[in-house]
């Protein structure tokens, strides 16, 4: 029989046989006792952000944007400003930005998403004067590069050659759903114009399978992307929203549900990055991003989809079942894997940031639980604030990447300052988070050393089931 003694002995050598505990340079704020052995330290902030902290990165992110977006028109090699527009010359491009952006890429549709989102939660209107700018400038300049392309030709070359001539949905989706939330909103000029296009590409052109999912014809013959949750349904859902037409909403459901039938995998709660049609029962690879943009096209939509639409609980069931994979992956800094269910893959910025919106919306327009999801969200951001620089620069962020077939490929996908997927999902999700710790049906209560967002007038548990 082991003595007591000796039972102490191997209980304390198992102890200290167990990883240590990660040291970090934080400690919990709210934890008021120096003396609480209780309480660790952290590797990133353990607490409750303010609204005034997250104003701050809002704003640094929105003025490094603001100086890095010129709308001018420039000579393409001497990069001299053009100011006669009475008569096209072949040379002329928009300015390109410093970080080499363009101001109708898809990224920057989610970039004014996340700018007007921002103004109404802040109701700063500084936010929509970027918005303005851009949109003015391109409803102003249009005229003069349709002229360009009618005499020299240059397709891709034209600087606005997203609008004129749009050829996928990457040109088109995005942009398109932020035109038409803009006009909402009304900022901006009339851009009919632009949203006529877009929308003309989305519903009618652009490749689908048999059964009417929007496609690629790239990387093989016929291909899904989960990126193109969001670049096509969004704006179908938007266009439903700006016409009144139940065809749209129809679509836009449609293609939710049929694209996650291709792409979800039930098991893990996850979508992978594509499907190739010649190849249907190929390894799935669960990019981190990709999941973001599913999540929020589905948070999107629900914003706009009338809720007695036969659709609506079938796409908020699907996005609770997304948001329960996503939370569980979610890493001890707060943060996301770039390849989701692999945490030896780097922690990535834009795919936290959607996460880190779509939660925090979810629980603030009621769809899932505060008490079940709100410390998830403040993890999210909290560790998003840390890749938010001084400068106004979001760091760590995956850049554009393809629908690749190994993981080779997505683990060595570099970051940058640069990649502008980043941008948006960060404004997104700090507005959203100011929402959310303003929101007067939650009680944010700090026990045993963590966080609780507790209904006021509910249960803990209990959340809306619409």
């Amino acid at each position: 029989m082991t003595s007591p003694t000796a039972l102490l002995a191997a209980v304390a050598a198992a102890l200290l046989a167990l990883p240590a505990h990660a040291e970090g340079p934080y400690r919990n704020p709210d934890n008021k006792s120096v003396y609480d052995a209780g309480e660790g330290t952290y590797t990133v902030p353990y607490k409750k952000p303010t609204v005034a902290e997250i104003t701050a990165s809002l704003d640094r992110i929105r003025g490094y944007m603001e100086v890095t977006t010129p709308t001018r028109v420039v000579h393409k090699d001497s990069g001299v400003q053009i100011t006669d527009f009475s008569k096209p010359v072949a040379d002329a491009i928009v300015e390109p930005s410093s970080a080499e952006w363009g101001i109708q890429v898809y990224e920057m549709g989610v970039v004014h998403a996340g700018l007007m989102k921002a103004a109404a939660v802040t109701g700063d209107k500084k936010y929509t004067a970027m918005i303005e700018r851009h949109f003015q400038f391109m409803h102003d300049k249009l005229p003069y590069f349709k002229a360009q392309e009618e005499q020299f030709h240059l397709k891709r070359a034209n600087s606005f050659a997203r609008f004129i001539e749009p050829r996928s949905l990457d040109d088109a989706g995005s942009m398109c759903a932020a035109l038409i939330r803009a006009r909402f909103a009304k900022i901006g000029p009339d851009m009919s114009q632009f949203i006529d296009v877009c929308s003309n590409w989305v519903t009618k052109k652009q490749f689908r399978l048999k059964d009417g999912t929007l496609a690629r014809e790239r990387p093989q013959a016929v291909s899904l992307w989960a990126d193109d949750m969001y670049m096509g349904m969004m704006p179908l859902g938007e266009i439903g929203h700006l016409t009144g037409k139940r065809e749209y909403y129809d679509d836009a459901v449609k293609n939710v549900l049929q694209m996650t039938g291709y792409l979800f995998n039930p098991q893990n709660g996850l979508y992978t990055h594509g499907w190739n049609a010649n190849n249907p029962d190929a390894p799935r690879f669960y990019w981190a991003r990709a999941n973001g943009w599913a999540a929020l096209t589905m948070s999107d939509l629900l914003d706009v989809l009338p809720k007695n639409h036969p659709g609506y609980p079938k796409v908020l069931a699907q996005l609770r079942l997304s948001l329960r994979g996503i939370a569980e992956q979610q890493s001890g800094e707060g943060l996301w894997h770039q390849m989701i269910d692999r945490h030896d893959s780097y922690l990535e910025t834009s795919a936290s940031a959607m996460f880190t919106y779509v939660i925090a919306h979810a629980i603030n327009e009621g769809w899932i639980s505060p008490a079940t999801y709100g410390s998830i969200a403040q993890a999210g951001w909290v560790g998003l604030q840390t890749r938010i620089n001084a400068r106004g620069q979001v760091e760590g962020t995956c850049v554009g990447t393809t629908f690749a077939s190994d993981h080779i490929y997505y683990y060595n996908r570099p970051t940058s300052v640069d990649a502008l997927h980043g941008y948006g999902p960060a404004l997104l999700a700090g507005a959203e988070m100011i929402k959310l710790l303003n929101n007067p049906k939650i009680d944010i209560q700090v026990k045993l050393r963590t966080y609780h967002y507790v209904p006021k007038d509910a249960g803990a548990t209990n959340y809306s089931h619409e």
